[in-house]
């Protein structure tokens, strides 16, 4: 996941920096590995902080994000497009956040919205990951349960960068449930899936997955056996030719990363890489975080050429789209 939001996002900073858009300003990405683990985020941030970068930009994850709020509460650092959909970064006063993705909470209501009232489901579980990431998703479930006057049937969890999924697996097998919200990491959900399928009870189960889920990998952990999945994302499909931002980000990758698969991470990273620059190009005068971030904020709703943008709760795109698996493409769900 790490490198699709790498190469998505630098392949737009390559070709900005190649052509000189920002006339003559160069981007530069340096990038830490946290490996996902909140200890070594902190490190990384402040490592960052000492290079004294203009922005941060792009953080995975949200027990690592959550981890590094005192940090970011405290230095002057615009937060730009963190991969998470964590509401402690939307209902909030501070200035500096500025998401791309819808919430997770946006998320979830649509899918549970969308399987109550087309497909008939009532008997919801979920398996999460053990951490504030699977937290805010078990959370968000509730809350939408509630609004469409359901309780939760079952839940399992797993620990955090592991495949420890057994003890989960029981919990939730023993309620049998018409639809399991997946909100972990994509080799959790697959095993998880994989077992379930397995076994009888899980026969006409749905499998829902988050944008974080990464479902470009997961399908291919699953063998591209995909029946009976459901996937919610924060961008349209990347194979979508018929907006233009979407082909330039397929022509940019295949300029810079042609061996790095297309997926939804990648043109997520993309597409808030291309808000980032515009913003960075609007600006009149010397280039100020201030002067940033307000371009950035009100940025015209068709800056990405066929992908609407409108800056409201702290997000740029306030979308959520609902795919299924068929025929070795994502078909979109109308909703």
């Amino acid at each position: 996941m790490g490198k699709a939001v790498y190469s998505g996002a630098n392949a737009h900073f390559l070709e900005v920096n190649k052509n000189s858009l920002l006339k003559d300003t160069k981007i530069q990405l340096i990038v830490y590995d946290d490996k996902y683990e909140p200890e070594l985020t902190i490190e990384n941030t402040k490592k960052l902080i000492k290079e004294d970068i203009f922005a941060f930009f792009g953080f995975v994850g949200t027990p690592t994000v959550k981890k590094i709020l005192p940090i970011l509460e405290s230095h002057d650092i615009p937060f730009i497009a963190p991969f998470t959909g964590a509401p402690f970064l939307r209902k909030t006063n501070e200035k500096n956040y500025v998401n791309f993705r819808s919430s997770y909470q946006e998320e979830i209501s649509h899918i549970v919205k969308y399987l109550h009232k087309k497909k008939k489901i009532t008997k919801f579980a979920v398996f999460y990951q053990n951490d504030d990431y699977g937290e805010v998703g078990f959370v968000s479930l509730l809350h939408a349960l509630d609004n469409e006057g359901l309780t939760l049937a079952g839940e399992g969890a797993y620990k955090r960068n592991t495949l420890s999924i057994r003890h989960a697996f029981y919990e939730i097998k023993s309620v049998k449930p018409q639809a399991v919200l997946m909100v972990g990491a994509y080799k959790a959900n697959a095993l998880f899936i994989k077992t379930a399928k397995s076994n009888p009870v899980f026969k006409d189960t749905i499998f829902c997955n988050l944008s974080f889920g990464d479902a470009d990998e997961m399908i291919k952990e699953l063998n591209y056996e995909t029946n009976n999945l459901l996937f919610s994302q924060v961008v349209p499909y990347f194979n979508d030719d018929s907006k233009a931002v979407i082909l330039e980000y397929k022509k940019m990758m295949n300029k810079y990363y042609p061996k790095q698969e297309l997926g939804f991470v990648s043109l997520e990273a993309f597409l808030a890489a291309k808000t980032l620059t515009m913003a960075l190009n609007n600006i009149k005068g010397r280039v100020s975080r201030d002067k940033f971030l307000k371009e950035i904020k009100n940025l015209p709703k068709n800056s990405l050429d066929g992908i609407m943008i409108d800056f409201k709760n702290s997000e740029l795109h306030n979308e959520v789209y609902l795919f299924e698996y068929k025929n070795s493409k994502f078909i979109e769900v109308k909703q």
